[in-house]
């Protein structure tokens, strides 16, 4: 648990770009390599108006490479279970039934909800390429800021999340699979945590919409799993944002824990509903 050197019952989740100290939203100052600590900030506005010029394009570098080896083991080991299983579904094509969602099977294999999740069209590179993609650029960001743990009740929340409203909005004998529902997820999450740090929120709304509509025009797109995952992963990400101070911990968890349950429970009673209108038992 990372803590604000300024303000000790704060969490915090960014690191001060120059002496790497954590700093919590109330500290941060803004400039173009990312945040500064107070500290920091001040040394910068003294140096410049003493007439001393830092390198910007220098300091991007060190910003981009610190960023890029940052500890993100949950996002490489999602990104190589999902390669895995995509190379298993190419060599025993078999496989792929038992791993995607049908909504007419959630009371009996409630397991595809998360499986489902990590399969991928065989017949389509720029499936799993796409998704992968978004995870490495998204969860590279995310991870470190919020930790390992939360990234990844975050990623299977969301995943979840995106099944749920693929069983709710979906025929009985449809189909899903891929992680797409999981990345929706992250970008709300993005969304979420960017506005509590005060950045600019037009190019990622831009991103997030574009990406929906995307999936409304596209054939065969569960576009349903795409609107539950956002709606997933910006609900965790509120949940973490209004809870970052260390006295609130317990709660965050609570809370986190409670939507799960909550998300299980309206799975429960949308496939009874569904299944036993359609069969009339």
């Amino acid at each position: 648990m990372s803590v604000c050197y300024r303000h000790p019952s704060n969490e915090a989740y960014v690191r001060c770009q120059r002496c790497e100290r954590f700093i919590c939203p109330q500290c941060q100052v803004g400039a173009p390599v990312g945040f500064l600590c107070p500290e920091d900030a001040g040394q910068t506005a003294a140096a410049a108006l003493a007439g001393v010029r830092s390198s910007a394009t220098a300091t991007a570098r060190l910003t981009a490479r610190r960023i890029s080896t940052s500890a993100t083991p949950v996002t490489w080991a999602l990104i190589a279970i999902n390669a895995a299983i995509w190379g298993i579904q190419l060599l025993v094509p078999s496989v792929t039934n038992y791993l995607v969602f049908w909504p007419v099977a959630a009371l009996n294999e409630p397991w595809r909800m998360i499986t489902s999740g990590f399969a991928h069209d065989p017949s389509s590179v720029l499936h799993i390429l796409f998704n992968m993609y978004s995870l490495f650029v998204l969860g590279r960001v995310l991870e470190p800021l919020i930790g390992s743990l939360r990234f990844t009740a975050l990623y299977l929340i969301s995943l979840f999340a995106g099944s749920v409203a693929f069983l709710t909005l979906s025929e009985l004998n449809a189909y899903e699979l891929g992680a797409s529902g999981a990345i929706f997820g992250l970008m709300g999450a993005y969304f979420v945590i960017l506005r509590a740090l005060g950045g600019q929120l037009g190019q990622v709304a831009g991103i997030i919409a574009i990406n929906l509509v995307f999936g409304f025009l596209m054939p065969n797109v569960a576009w349903q799993a795409h609107i539950g995952g956002l709606i997933g992963g910006v609900v965790v990400a509120l949940i973490f944002a209004n809870t970052r101070s260390l006295a609130k911990r317990a709660l965050q968890a609570w809370l986190v824990s409670g939507f799960a349950v909550l998300l299980i429970a309206a799975a429960y009673f949308v496939a009874d509903y569904k299944i036993t209108n359609f069969f009339g038992f």
